[in-house]
């Protein structure tokens, strides 16, 4: 009689929907938190900040931006619309900024935890036989057991060592060096880590602002966001507590080379901060290129320099005008400049009629001055021979209009639509001056210089810079140092014979190169029964 045996169905293992999203988030943090996910994130950083110095960016230059999307249609439009002309305020390039940062930090507790363990430890034990590993040497000497391992610890007095007895009677040190080598990669990825949250406090609570200031006696005040010519600010920065502090520039100096290329560039001027406010005191400090000054807390620098027109206008009634407007340079080398001066008619009352009779002086200023032709240009960066190429319009400059406008030029719809008329073309030496339909005189009396700064606020600038030091010394570290490790092995002679045998082995657990004559000076000082230095 057979008999079937049923088979017993299979248990059927099924997660529960809470245990496959535990599962799901598990494999994710491992996964983020691998060191090749790190490093790919670093290189996505490193790709994603490429757009900030290929492109113009909004916060720093807003009208070459927009010349550059109106110059590539669709594509600059889609190069907005992504987010690629502020760079690194966009969304992705803050993901991948918090996502390095947390792989980072994923990456390196446990690393930390496992490297404290290691330092807590004790060396190895000593291999049963020494012959197998890639350094060995093993002799016979007259000295005794106690006087080897004596030497031995002299000789391996900076290694972390321990000595051990065997069953049979052998004694044993093992002893290892080199765990900087760790401590180095822990050191560089700690401070890379620190890099990374510093820059982001800095972005929170730093800020950064450009002013053109008259190189006269003039005088500027860290006072508000409204004395900027523009302000980049943090996130957590509005602008109504800056730190303050004044400044007076007193001149300025540029030298050049045979061919005109600017090789020195010096202002010298004074400030006060602090308790100097109150008393009044200033200070002198010699302004350059590469030396800011640095005062309250925030860093002056010397960006560049150009040149005001200075004109001098008066008017039928008698009354007189002098104005001083940055121009801004159109050609670096030659300091050709191009800009704007406007100016109100004094003594008009009535609104309507003033913006009739505003005044705007426009063109070219060359420094040193000559004609191609019919056209104004310069030779040279220095005011050797200032002349201007203006047109003068009147009429409403629209600075009444309620929105801003640049210094450098005037409202170009305001003279399409017939608001502002051209009245006359003029080049103008030095001291020559014309005369307006009306019988304004508008005279050129030469140029002023201005100087433009910067100021820069980074309260995290010394955390950043112990960061990267770090970065250097953790690199320096983990590419010099070398594990290894070494083992001496002590035998008493056995009976009936004379002599301690010595067994000395050496293992690189990394890069072998000049490991063999380390070993080597070891070895031959241990067989000698030296003591080190």
């Amino acid at each position: 009689m057979t008999t079937t045996e049923t088979p017993s169905p299979k248990k059927e293992y099924r997660q529960t929907p809470l245990k496959r999203v535990f599962a799901f988030l598990r494999n994710t943090w491992r996964g983020l938190t691998s060191m090749r996910t790190a490093l790919v994130l670093l290189f996505l950083l490193a790709l994603a900040a490429m757009p900030g110095a290929l492109l113009p960016q909004r916060n720093l230059n807003a009208a070459k931006t927009d010349e550059y999307i109106a110059a590539h249609g669709w594509w600059g439009e889609l190069l907005e619309r992504t987010q690629f002309f502020e760079a690194y305020g966009s969304v992705w390039f803050s993901a991948i900024y918090l996502l390095l940062m947390i792989s980072l930090i994923g990456c390196l507790a446990p690393r930390s935890l496992e490297y404290a363990k290691a330092m807590r430890a004790k060396p190895v034990l000593t291999p049963r036989k020494l012959a197998r590993m890639p350094h060995h040497v093993s002799t016979t000497t007259d000295r005794t057991p106690e006087t080897v391992m004596e030497d031995t610890h002299k000789l391996l007095s900076g290694w972390r060592r321990v000595e051990r007895e065997e069953a049979d009677g052998a004694r044993s040190i093992s002893a290892e060096r080199g765990f900087l080598r760790e401590t180095g990669n822990l050191v560089f990825h700690f401070g890379m880590l620190g890099l990374i949250i510093f820059f982001a406090l800095g972005k929170l609570f730093g800020y950064e602002g450009q002013v053109i200031v008259q190189a006269d006696n003039s005088q500027w005040c860290n006072s508000g966001i409204l004395g900027y010519d523009s302000f980049n600010a943090g996130l957590r920065v509005d602008g109504t507590d800056l730190n303050p502090f004044c400044i007076r520039l007193k001149d300025f100096e540029a030298r050049y080379t045979e061919s005109g290329q600017a090789n020195f560039y010096h202002s010298n001027l004074e400030y006060q901060s602090g308790e100097d406010l109150q008393t009044g005191v200033w200070k002198p400090y010699g302004l350059e290129v590469n030396s800011p000054l640095r005062t309250a807390g925030d860093r002056v620098y010397l960006l560049n320099f150009g040149y005001s027109p200075k004109f001098t206008v008066t008017f039928p009634d008698g009354t007189v005008r002098n104005n001083i407007t940055p121009w801004r340079p159109a050609d670096e080398p030659t300091k050709l400049s191009e800009g704007a001066s406007k100016i109100d008619q004094p003594g008009i009352t009535d609104p309507i009629e003033r913006r009739t009779r505003q005044l705007a002086i426009t063109g070219l200023l060359a420094p040193t001055a000559f004609l191609h032709g019919n056209v104004l240009t310069s030779s040279r960066p220095e005011a050797n021979k200032p002349a201007v190429a203006v047109d003068i319009y009147r009429g409403d400059l629209g600075l009444d209009a309620g929105r801003g406008q640049s210094i450098f030029q005037i409202d170009q719809s305001l003279v399409a639509d017939g608001r502002l008329k051209k009245l006359t073309r003029q080049n103008l030496d030095q001291g020559q001056e014309t005369v307006l339909d009306d019988g304004t005189k508008v005279r050129f009396d030469g140029v002023q210089e201005w100087v433009a700064i910067q100021v820069s606020h980074d309260p995290v600038q010394g955390w950043v810079l112990g960061c990267a030091v770090a970065m250097l010394l953790g690199l320096a570290g983990s590419l010099l140092v070398k594990r290894r490790r070494v083992w001496v092995r002590v035998t008493p002679a056995r009976e009936g014979e004379t002599g301690t045998v010595i067994e000395v082995a050496g293992l690189a657990r990394t890069d072998q190169a000049g490991y063999g004559e380390e070993f080597q000076r070891i070895s031959e000082k241990l067989v000698q029964g030296q003591r080190g230095n």
